[in-house]
């Protein structure tokens, strides 16, 4: 089954809109249209979370999603790196079609956003945190025309990973602020806020975008105290040598940092996770205290990963290395999805609004390249044929591009220097240390993988059209 085709198949599912609140149909029936809070934190692995696996700090309340929705094992963002991430996030089209290539490119102004498409349908819309797809502006607070489907937008600026925000100017600070105007608190207290003055027959969008746990890696009192960076380990890949020169151009480590100051910018990495966990979970008590969370699709997600410390020292992201790419997903909504549903399946941030659409029972005005999971989430799909996930990073500097996948045996790397090109086996080797690249023994592996990617860029991703000269 190709992705169109399963397009097609799964979007027969979703719902038609004609009014503003009662809309969604099911049968004869007229239902309730769902509210949608989506929390969507910056730059945070997978490790950080206990429902992933983590145990340096507690996160009951993120955990709670997964335990009473569902969780997502292998949930990729398409782009390792906040604009483009984004893009296909909240457009449902890959970057060469959504004009968000890199990092301060601007979100084409005809795209349509899923926050767009709740509004056309009647939903109250509010954004909350960082944006970073409206080109270089920063902090460029929003303006309602320019905020692409969010009505309230006061809170939303374009850029910036500010430390303090405050109601009037200035309005930003990278000093670390106290409980009420660090700005990880204080963009949570606005999201409670706008979920609290809401009508309740009224359907209501509320995204809030956490610019934490991206560097700095600095977090309010006391949380800056409740991790010992003597207790934080090292990766494995720590002094690795090997790793492609053009990733070594990109990102690398600074022998000027000690082993000290790693464990150090760790700790307060996972100290601003944890503050992330106390705030999700006031928006959760506070969906309930309103009684509307049993009617509200809540989702938990972040826009790509961190390295911190792995492959030679690397940090930061973008570099086709697993844990930039692989992201939490988590998401609740008892009408559809059973508590502790687990997502094997390879699902990408582009396939994000097509899902949410059908959930939400609306229809989108413009078509995504994404596909809707919604079966996935409601256990009617074992199996895909197109099981896996495309990675990708379009560069500034046109020599810095490359384009990959994910599957559940392999992933594959092909860069435009035509050199360093990568393989791995992901299930003798999931840390990705031993690149089978030019191993005869993979000529057949590789052969397949690069006719699935060749395909793919004929599709959707022409300015990867280099691709064809390196294989």
């Amino acid at each position: 089954m190709k992705r169109r085709d399963f397009i097609k198949l799964t979007g027969a599912a979703t719902g038609a809109i004609v009014t503003t609140q009662l809309q969604a149909k099911n049968g004869d029936k007229q239902q309730e249209l769902p509210n949608v809070v989506v929390v969507h934190t910056d730059q945070q692995s997978t490790w950080t979370l206990g429902s992933y696996g983590g145990t340096i700090v507690k996160t009951p309340f993120i955990d709670s999603l997964a335990d009473e929705g569902a969780k997502l094992n292998n949930f990729y963002c398409n782009v390792g790196v906040c604009t483009p991430s984004r893009g296909c996030f909240f457009s449902g089209q890959y970057p060469d079609q959504n004009g968000a290539v890199h990092n301060d490119k601007p979100l084409n102004r005809d795209v349509e956003t899923f926050g767009e498409m709740a509004r056309r349908n009647g939903y109250n819309t509010a954004y909350f945190g960082k944006w970073h797809l409206d080109g270089d502006a920063k902090p460029g607070f929003m303006k309602p025309d320019r905020s692409m489907g969010f009505t309230d937008c006061e809170h939303m600026w374009n850029r910036g990973h500010w430390k303090t925000i405050n109601d009037n100017a200035p309005r930003v600070s990278d000093k670390i602020g106290d409980k009420e105007h660090y700005t990880t608190d204080y963009i949570s207290d606005k999201t409670i806020d706008f979920i609290k003055s809401q009508e309740k027959n009224q359907p209501f969008m509320a995204v809030l975008s956490i610019p934490d746990p991206h560097t700095p890696f600095k977090v309010r009192a006391p949380y800056n105290q409740l991790v010992n960076p003597d207790l934080m380990s090292i990766p494995e890949s720590f002094d690795q040598k090997d790793t492609p020169v053009w990733i070594k151009q990109h990102h690398w480590h600074n022998p000027k940092h000690t082993l000290e100051d790693f464990k150090e910018a760790k700790a307060q990495y996972y100290a601003m996770v944890k503050c992330i966990d106390d705030n999700v979970g006031k928006i959760i008590n506070t969906l309930k205290d309103k009684g509307v969370y049993d009617n509200t699709i809540i989702v938990f997600t972040t826009d790509h990963g961190e390295y911190m410390g792995e492959h030679g020292g690397l940090l930061g992201k973008n570099n086709f290395y697993q844990n930039a790419y692989r992201i939490p997903f988590l998401i609740r909504f008892p009408k559809k999805i059973k508590p502790g549903t687990v997502v094997k399946q390879h699902v990408t941030t582009v396939d994000f609004k097509s899902t949410l659409a059908s959930l939400m029972g609306v229809t989108p005005e413009k078509s995504s390249d994404g596909r809707d999971m919604t079966p996935l989430l409601e256990s009617k799909v074992d199996t895909m044929v197109d099981d896996y996930a495309i990675v990708c990073r379009h560069g500034r500097n046109i020599k810095s591009a490359f384009i990959g996948l994910y599957n559940d045996d392999y992933s594959i790397c092909y860069s435009n220097t035509g050199k360093d090109h990568m393989l791995f086996d992901m299930k003798k080797d999931p840390l990705q240390m031993d690149n089978l690249f030019d191993d005869r023994k993979y000529r057949k592996v590789k052969k397949e993988l690069t006719k699935v990617l060749v395909s793919h860029v004929d599709t959707y991703q022409n300015k990867f059209q280099w691709l064809k000269d390196h294989i």
